[in-house]
This record gives C-alpha cells, sequence and structure tokens, in this order.
C-alpha cells in the first residue's frame, strides 16, 4: 500500500478518536451517562481517548512526511489533516448528533477547504 495512502487511513483514524476525545463527553452528557461527573473526570476521559488518537497521528505524519521518506511535505501534511478532520467531524455530528443540521454555507467551507487542499499541492516550481 504507498506511503501517501496509508497516511491518509491513519489519519482518518486518528481523527475519529480526536473528535469523539474532544465532542463525545457532550454526547455522553446528552445520554445521562456522564451527567454527575466533575469536570477533570471528564478531561482524564477525553486525555485517554486522545491517547489513541496520538497512536495513529505521530505514525501519520512519520510516514508521510518527505522528512522521512513519505510523499507529503508538511504543509501539504497539515493541510490534509484539516481536510480529513473537517470531513470526520461532519460524518459524526450527521449520525451522532442528529440534531445537527449541515446547511448550505457548511457545504461552502468544505469547498474551500477543498480548494485550500488544491492550492497545498499545486506545483510552483
Amino acid at each position: 500500500m504507498p506511503r501517501g495512502l496509508i497516511t491518509v487511513l491513519m489519519l482518518v483514524c486518528s481523527n475519529v478518536f480526536m473528535t469523539f476525545a474532544w465532542y463525545g463527553n457532550l454526547k455522553l452528557q446528552q445520554m445521562n451517562l456522564i451527567k454527575d461527573w466533575p469536570l477533570i473526570g471528564i478531561i482524564a476521559l477525553s486525555w485517554g481517548m486522545a491517547f489513541f488518537e496520538y497512536t495513529f497521528m505521530i505514525p501519520a505524519n512519520r510516514i508521510g512526511s518527505q522528512i522521512t521518506g513519505g510523499p507529503f511535505s508538511l504543509m501539504q501534511l497539515k493541510v490534509i489533516q484539516e481536510c480529513v478532520s473537517l470531513l470526520v467531524f461532519t460524518v459524526i455530528v450527521a449520525t451522532v448528533f442528529k440534531g445537527e443540521p449541515i446547511r448550505w454555507n457548511h457545504l461552502v467551507a468544505f469547498g474551500l477547504i477543498i480548494l485550500a487542499v488544491f492550492f497545498a499541492f499545486l506545483k510552483t516550481d
């Protein structure tokens, strides 16, 4: 499997964990599973989830970076990560947080991020 594809797949996995680390506590609160938890407990839970984010993010960056023989510059890696992050977030919001609608302005924002990916990969030499 090409290093670029491995990198993107690992970034997707990483962002699934990170999205749940950042926003999963809101769903758990909504489900009354952590209703009476102190904030420090919720932070600790999120840190535990974020650990798994790092187990995918760090290797993805090492595999994908030109510094270590991968196909992407650091700028390209970051733009890919941001695009993947927004895509993963949107899928999770649409499936887990069903009350959050996706509006036209969100789609325009996606389009602009995809445009950012285009420009990040544009050869200017």
